[in-house]
């Protein structure tokens, strides 16, 4: 008998350049505060999962818009180096998407992004139906997300940020993930499953507001944190197409996730599933 096929992940989302710059400590409104060289990382949650799922191991597709310049060319590049197929990564006149990040010193962060490419994404001749799951953020356009949630055999949706977000979009999801904050702005307890990442102290699974999976990370001294969130959803994903019941989907997401704050930059510190089945 042959090798059994690896599940197919689909990633529907942004794809942008980060621009970094290291502080003491995060500006207040109105505040302003020197900072070190800037640095050019690339980035966009639909690049960061794509790529955090591929370095995992998985069959990784990233359906995301790029500008037709240099920029684009090199996020490509990126992505193609870390094993993601990138032959669904349109070209757009606009600019390829830019994501102005602060980093303070404990390893905090703010992010402003502008879309640019992003909001020229169209992913109605990708044949999403060919994908085991298909996940999306809400870096791109609300439309695409609820086009690509239609289509999906299995839907898995990033709801961050949560601007954009409604409740068709949320029933249309297989399962939810979003931090604290973002779960507080939606009605949990009416979704059937929904993952609510809650920083140090782990990750949760919810059915209608009943608690069916817990999970807590392993002791790490965070470096950067921009991007966990990102590998954490990857590795969630990649265990569901793989068909892992919630409980080890999500140990082995909230271990994938801390182990991404060891190194900085968005795509700086994505492990290998052997990495993390060695914290397990």
């Amino acid at each position: 008998m042959g090798e059994s096929r690896r599940p197919r992940l689909g990633v529907v989302g942004s794809c942008n350049v980060d621009l970094v710059i290291r502080t003491t400590s995060l500006p207040r409104p109105g505040e302003t505060v020197l900072g070190g060289d800037v640095e050019r990382l690339p980035g966009g949650k639909g690049a960061n999962q794509a790529a955090a799922a591929a370095i995992l191991g998985g069959d990784v597709t990233l359906i995301a818009s790029v500008g037709d310049d240099a920029a684009g060319e090199w996020l490509v590049g990126s992505l193609t180096d870390r094993g993601v197929d990138t032959s669904l990564v349109r070209r757009s006149r606009r600019p390829t998407g830019t994501a102005f990040i602060t980093v303070a010193a404990d390893g905090e962060n703010e992010i402003v992004v502008s879309p640019g490419a992003n909001d020229d994404l169209d992913p109605s001749d990708s044949r999403l139906d060919l994908f085991d799951v298909v996940v999306a953020q809400l870096e791109v356009a609300p439309t695409v997300v609820a086009e690509a949630a239609r289509r999906a055999r299995r839907f898995i949706l990033n709801a961050s940020p949560v601007a954009g977000l409604d409740d068709t979009l949320l029933n249309a999801s297989d399962v939810v993930i979003a931090n604290g904050v973002e779960a507080a702005s939606f009605d949990v307890d009416r979704l059937a499953h929904c993952v609510v990442t809650l920083g140090a102290e782990g990750a949760v699974h919810l059915s209608l507001g009943r608690e069916v999976a817990r999970a807590r990370p392993p002791r790490v001294t965070p470096i950067d944190t921009v991007g966990a969130g990102d590998v954490f959803i990857a590795a969630y994903a990649l265990r569901d197409a793989e068909g892992a019941e919630p409980a080890d989907a999500l140990r082995f997401a909230v271990v994938a996730g801390a182990l991404a704050t060891q190194a900085r930059g968005a795509q700086g510190a994505l492990p290998t599933r052997e990495e993390v089945e060695s914290w397990m």
